[in-house]
């Protein structure tokens, strides 16, 4: 189905789509879905592409994680499907990459570091009786915890994905490939995934430090005058700016959307 045929889809008609896709496996309702968020899938894949052809794959990857949230998404528990699909997209392409490779040259330390650490993995595991941590492996290696980190990395093998694989097939056999769901780009779609992590992450502040973020970012207020409209002094306000800050950048650490 051409993008064009999707304008401004509401809410409510996401809604009905995953809840006819569950209910009948409507391949009509899924191809909807799949045409709409192709853009979110997108936006988020080139967060993690280091090519045009790793970006490719990695978008299919994506996508294969956006039809797992729409089979698993339950609207009862009051989360917007995009809030929900994105950990699931993200996490599907974060799989995707520490089981597979680019074809990027490897140094030749690490290569070899590669085979040492299975064999400590496998030796460790029996005399510990459960898996070895990084950083019991680093030791007994005599190396760094970021050297095992990446060699455990760079150590897997990278298989593409074909644009005209199958990635459902309907009651009667029929398929749908990735080329079956191209279209148009959409104007300022690619930050909506940020913007609904960001919105996540205001939910670890309280009360008294989403109103100073608020009025501090969102109002250009200084803090000598949030003091004032708060009734707490300026000290106090920078105080619980910075504590707010913290929580929201360990927050966003974990989805990867701020640099460590």
């Amino acid at each position: 189905m051409p993008r064009e045929s999707l304008p401004n889809s509401s809410q409510d008609e996401v809604l009905q789509w995953i809840a006819n896709y569950q209910a009948t496996e409507d391949d009509k309702a899924q191809t909807n879905l799949v045409v709409h968020y192709r853009y979110l899938v997108e936006s988020i894949a080139r967060k993690y592409a280091r090519g045009k052809s790793n970006y490719d794959d990695i978008v299919q990857v994506g996508m294969l994680g956006l039809l797992g949230a729409i089979r698993r998404f339950d609207s009862d528990f009051g989360r917007s499907f995009e809030a929900f699909a994105i950990p699931t997209i993200v996490g599907e392409i974060k799989r995707f990459l520490r089981d597979k490779t680019w074809d990027v040259h490897v140094p030749r330390r690490i290569k070899e570091l590669g085979p040492r650490i299975k064999a400590t993995v496998e030796a460790l595991t029996i005399e510990l009786q459960r898996s070895p941590t990084i950083d019991e492996i680093a030791k007994r290696l005599e190396v760094k915890e970021e050297e095992v980190l990446e060699a455990m990395e760079m150590g897997r093998s990278y298989q593409a994905l074909s644009m005209d694989r199958s990635i459902e097939a309907d009651s009667d056999g029929s398929t749908i490939t990735f080329f079956d769901v191209l279209g148009k780009d959409d104007e300022g779609f690619e930050m909506t995934n940020k913007r609904l992590v960001v919105a996540e992450a205001f939910e670890v502040l309280n009360d008294r430090e989403k109103q100073i973020i608020h009025l501090t970012y969102i109002e250009q207020q200084s803090q000598k005058d949030v003091g004032e409209r708060l009734g707490i002094s300026q000290m106090h306000v920078s105080r619980l700016q910075r504590k707010a800050i913290k929580k929201l950048q360990a927050v966003l650490l974990e989805t990867d959307y701020v640099s460590s």
